[in-house]
């Protein structure tokens, strides 16, 4: 049982474990005892985007190492080094959050446009009404619907080849509870980049219009102080809150630009 956590040539192993966010508790605890007392001569390294309660004691056992998102700049260059334009390059780093694996996803997004200029028209279309904001929440969420629309689509076939294996060879032991599991995670994650995404063009359009105001000479409390409701919006997000909820008191607390 050891030989695996051992070297085979160097003086140490590294054990990479990638998304341990989205490891079930149960896989999760069975790694707790070896992370508590690893082998000398072996190094796990757990990658996260976050720290879920249930991971919460083996991340204490941890030396935790925070890395940001990467730099749009950083994300553009790569993305250019795939053979893309610049300034395609550029609004994709825009959407991505600091993630070239997403920014590659929007690559082949055609619906990605749509929800950009959705969410870079919503200033406009406040008026301070409830009603305004009902119509332009949901149809930001539809959007956001769609979004999801090709992931749906691999998970529904991730689905059909379990229910096939099940049929084949039976259900004990199929791993479907453990498939359903990392797919909502899935499309949680993808709904809360999609969320951050939309937020951060949103507080673009009122950093543009904080310094026009600037430049003009005119006060830009209003739109500093939108920028930074938007910023704690988006912190809110690491708290799986309701959507429909977070953004409707949002867009009601916002001016228009």
């Amino acid at each position: 049982m050891e030989g695996w956590r051992s070297p085979v040539e160097a003086r140490r192993k590294v054990i990479v474990v990638d998304r341990f966010d989205t490891a079930e508790p149960e896989a999760a605890a069975s790694l707790l005892k070896t992370v508590e007392e690893p082998p000398a001569t072996t190094i796990f390294v757990l990658l996260a985007e976050e720290v879920p309660a249930e991971h919460v004691t083996i991340a204490s056992r941890c030396f935790r190492v925070d890395f940001p998102p990467l730099a749009d700049e950083v994300v553009a260059a790569a993305m250019v080094a795939d053979g893309m334009d610049a300034e395609r390059a550029a609004v994709l780093a825009e959407a991505a959050a600091g993630s070239i694996d997403r920014a590659r996803l929007l690559a082949e997004d055609p619906a990605l446009h749509g929800r950009r200029n959705a969410w870079h028209s919503v200033p406009s279309r406040l008026d301070g009404s409830g009603a305004a904001v009902a119509v332009i929440v949901e149809e930001l969420r539809a959007m956001i619907d769609g979004a999801q629309a090709p992931l749906a689509t691999r998970h529904e076939e991730e689905l059909a080849v379990l229910a096939e294996r099940e049929e084949a060879f039976g259900s004990r032991g199929s791993g479907r509870t453990e498939l359903v599991g990392r797919q909502k995670r899935e499309l949680r994650r993808l709904r809360d980049d999609e969320l951050r995404f939309g937020l951060a063009t949103l507080s673009r359009v009122y950093r543009d219009s904080a310094l026009a105001a600037s430049e003009a000479g005119l006060p830009v409390d209003a739109s500093a102080a939108a920028t930074a409701r938007i910023t704690a919006a988006t912190g809110d997000l690491v708290r799986n809150p309701n959507e429909t909820l977070l953004l409707q008191a949002l867009f009601l607390d916002l001016p228009m630009a």
